[in-house]
């Protein structure tokens, strides 16, 4: 198994970006540069990770394909092509979006977001994104959320029947799909149900704590590694399960320390589980 997550310092080149990854002891990593990148840069961090034992987990583009402005979605759409485009050259695990939203905010909580015409809309801008690309080395995937598709195991199952090609897979984000207070006292069978259904889709994997807060009604909150209920030793070896080089990355985090002290607990969470942690040379 690899774990990774963000890196907030900057850096201009592959070296200055090595030692960034080499002080966060990371395994596995987002790519490094999108898809406005030059060929020559794109070649150099793609040959830093691999003389260096990384993976490159994930290839993000976190834009609306689905935006009710049609210039805004036209945009969106071409940006995810350019993104699993680069994905593909990377050889990154995956390339993933959201599905996207039915309102002004991108990643908002709309009723429209579960209509029979958005979800048709989903399913065809996928196949839009993959069949423009034909990607051979990477699977283009959605982030679950909250308050749209998918945002279940069991809904995620669906949409990878209905959308049908080989190129599309599954991005296990759990702490994004606990959204219910059956789901958050039940967390250890919804975790071990994720794995269960999803395991052979799953690509790449969000690690996030999750916690109730005061007050009525009740807020779900995300938040880093070890700050809530989560029982990280079981999403370790659950992950571990679906192969070593599968990739678990924190994310959310506002600081470089912050992801300093995330990726000590979780290397020290997989100790603790007995599950081996591939690194950085």
């Amino acid at each position: 198994m690899r774990l990774g997550g963000g890196i907030l310092k900057p850096y201009t080149n592959p070296d200055e970006w090595l030692a960034c990854v080499r002080e966060l002891h990371y395994g596995a990593v987002c790519a490094p540069v999108d898809c406005s990148a030059s060929a020559s840069d794109i070649t150099a961090y793609r040959e830093c990770a691999r003389q260096n034992n990384l993976v490159i987990g994930e290839v993000g583009v976190w834009r609306n394909t689905l935006s009710l402005d049609a210039a805004e979605r036209r945009g969106a759409m071409e940006y995810a092509k350019k993104q699993l485009a680069l994905a593909d050259e990377l050889g990154a695990g995956c390339c993933v979006n959201i599905a996207g939203a039915r309102g002004e905010v991108w990643d908002g909580c709309y009723a429209d977001n579960y209509s029979a015409a958005t979800y048709d809309l989903l399913v065809d801008s996928v196949r839009e994104i993959i069949d423009s690309v034909r990607p051979k080395r990477t699977i283009y995937t959605l982030e679950p959320m909250p308050w749209m598709h998918p945002d279940s195991p069991e809904g995620y199952l669906r949409l990878i029947r209905d959308i049908d090609r080989p190129a599309f897979g599954a991005h296990l984000d759990y702490a994004n799909m606990i959204n219910s207070v059956e789901r958050y006292l039940n967390i250890t069978a919804f975790l071990k149900q994720c794995f269960s259904l999803l395991g052979p889709h799953i690509k790449s994997i969000h690690a996030k704590d999750v916690k109730i807060g005061g007050g009525l009604p009740c807020q779900i909150s995300e938040g880093a590694p070890g700050s809530g209920i989560v029982d990280f030793g079981l999403v370790l070896r659950l992950a571990q399960s679906l192969g070593d080089d599968t990739t678990v990355f924190t994310e959310h985090l506002s600081t470089h320390e912050e992801y300093m002290a995330a990726a000590g607990f979780m290397l020290g969470e997989a100790e603790k589980a007995g599950v081996p942690v591939k690194r950085i040379c």
